[in-house]
């Protein structure tokens, strides 16, 4: 294309919102017209799916249960008088609970404020939180927000040290639906008992985030914790941002958490159009189903040109893989779904893996997100004629140019700032995305399969390291791997006792061993009686 026709193209299919002041711009996606008209049929389905959706069709028949995050930022879209109210109530909650920790009347036992607040979540418990965090929280926030996120005992330990003086003023939000979760059980567990040593009284502490009648909301009724809120049945964690998951630690940030919700809901009306220029969700899959032929053959280079939007990948590497990585479609076809998603932030990224974007192997498309104000206040020049916010411009612009005119596809979002309504219409933007996608690819994207088989597998690990512990504790003589895994009636697992073994005596765990690790079968293995 010469330059005439690209600027035509531009034009063409530049979407602008004026109200949200919201560009997307996919003329750089080398798609034809041909496949946008072979496309109509497709999206008046997605179209209609998402209609049925948000009216309460059972969308996850996995788990027998409607998917209603939509219904977070506009109740009155909620299929019924009960759960509107729960939407509503619950928000109305959220806000007053943020006001009087603020104020001081909901305090520590021995203090006259909270000063830190420690969110214990996995997955879409911790990514949406930390991303609104990241990119919305103030500088003089009324607390900090600090997570454990993963059930890494030194990371606990780190965050633990961080807090040792303030651990009496922290508030402590414990997120899981089921109560189950291992990772977010082990790191309440950790924390229980750090303030424990501390004489300190753990449920004057602890706020539970949890289904109604879980394990966790009757341990947090038992124990006197401050107070729960719900996980509703019919939001997934990767569509959680919007419920007490995402609210709860954003109002207590004293995060404007009525704008993000806003900044959703007017998202949510400009992407429930069913013409297809006219509405940005569906431009967005249009762009990626042309971009992997409907079967995902390119990755999602996602590159924020803003510090605060550096999360963003991460959330969205949740939010489409998690939604769009199946094995099976809708009728049972084995299709192998998904799009890969990575990320950083321009221009970091420009001194990293751009030099592969530009040059090697074409497997990707690029989203650049553009944020037209620099700062607060005026910019120093830092040459003649130029700011720093010129260079980061400038910078976007031309790697946009240098990828594209070396037959590498991108997309351009456009915002006019970082605020809680533009925060909330990204997240709602993507949300329904993917909700597209997932129609025109035939494939349920509200459920986990891959998700659930990993929980199960790692269950078993632990079911066989206690049989493995209970074994040794019963033997007077050493013992080596084959014979273990004979006696614990595993003859196939030999390598996982391996590890579990290796594991247990790096952590000083009782376990004595004999001979070489680099040489498994020489191995002889008893407990430290």
């Amino acid at each position: 294309m010469d330059k005439a026709p690209l600027w035509q193209r531009y034009q063409d299919w530049l979407y602008y919102d004026p109200d949200l002041n919201f560009y997307l711009d996919i003329s750089r996606m080398r798609f034809s017209d041909e496949f946008v008209q072979q496309m109509q049929p497709k999206f008046q389905k997605a179209f209609q799916d998402m209609a049925d959706l948000e009216a309460g069709a059972i969308a996850n028949p996995d788990e027998d249960r409607m998917v209603g995050h939509y219904w977070l930022r506009n109740p009155d879209l909620a299929p019924n008088a009960e759960l509107k109210a729960e939407i509503t109530d619950t928000l109305e909650r959220i806000k007053a609970f943020a006001a009087q920790v603020h104020s001081g009347y909901i305090h520590p036992p021995r203090e006259t404020r909270f000063t830190d607040v420690i969110s214990i979540g996995i997955g879409g418990s911790a990514l949406g939180p930390q991303f609104v965090s990241q990119a919305l929280a103030p500088l003089d926030a009324p607390l900090n927000l600090h997570f454990i996120d993963n059930t890494d005992p030194a990371g606990i330990d780190r965050l633990l040290e961080q807090l040792r003086d303030r651990l009496s003023t922290s508030l402590v939000l414990v997120i899981s639906k089921s109560g189950g979760t291992p990772e977010t059980r082990n790191g309440m567990v950790e924390i229980k008992k750090a303030y424990q040593v501390q004489n300190l009284d753990f449920g004057s502490h602890a706020v539970a985030i949890t289904g109604k009648g879980s394990k966790l909301e009757q341990m947090a009724k038992t124990e006197g914790w401050i107070t729960t809120f719900p996980m509703h049945d019919w939001v997934g964690g990767r569509t959680s941002e919007m419920s007490a998951v995402g609210l709860v630690p954003a109002a207590l940030q004293s995060i404007d958490i009525d704008v993000i919700l806003e900044g959703a809901k007017t998202m949510d009306d400009l992407t429930r159009k069913t013409t297809l220029k006219e509405n940005p969700a569906a431009l967005l899959s249009l762009s990626w189903y042309a971009a992997g032929n409907g079967k995902g053959e390119k990755d999602m280079v996602v590159l924020p040109y803003k510090d605060s939007l550096s999360l963003f990948s991460r959330y969205l590497q949740q939010l489409v893989m998690e939604s769009l990585g199946k094995e099976k479609d809708l009728d049972g076809n084995t299709v192998y779904q998904g799009i890969a998603v990575y990320g950083n932030k321009g221009t970091t990224d420009q001194h990293a893996y751009v030099q592969q974007l530009r040059e090697g192997v074409p497997n990707f498309f690029a989203t650049f997100i553009e944020v037209l104000k620099d700062r607060e206040g005026d910019s120093p020049e830092v040459e003649e004629g130029a700011t720093s916010g010129d260079f980061l411009s400038g910078l976007l612009q031309g790697t946009r140019l240098a990828l594209y005119d070396n037959y590498r596809d991108s997309i351009t979002i456009t915002v006019d700032e970082v605020t809680p309504r533009i925060v909330g219409a990204l997240i709602a933007l993507y949300d329904r995305a993917v909700g597209l996608y997932a129609s025109l690819v035939n494939i349920n994207a509200y459920h986990q399969p891959g998700v659930e088989a990993g929980k199960k597998a790692a269950a078993s690990i632990l079911e066989l390291q206690r049989q493995v512990v209970a074994l040794l504790q019963a033997e007077s003589a050493p013992l080596s791997l084959s014979q273990i895994a004979e006696k614990v009636n595993a003859p196939e697992k030999v390598e996982a006792i391996y590890k579990i073994i290796r594991h247990l005596h790096a952590n000083g765990r009782g376990i004595k061993v004999e001979g070489n690790w680099g040489e498994p079968s020489s191995l002889k293995i008893s407990w430290q009686h």
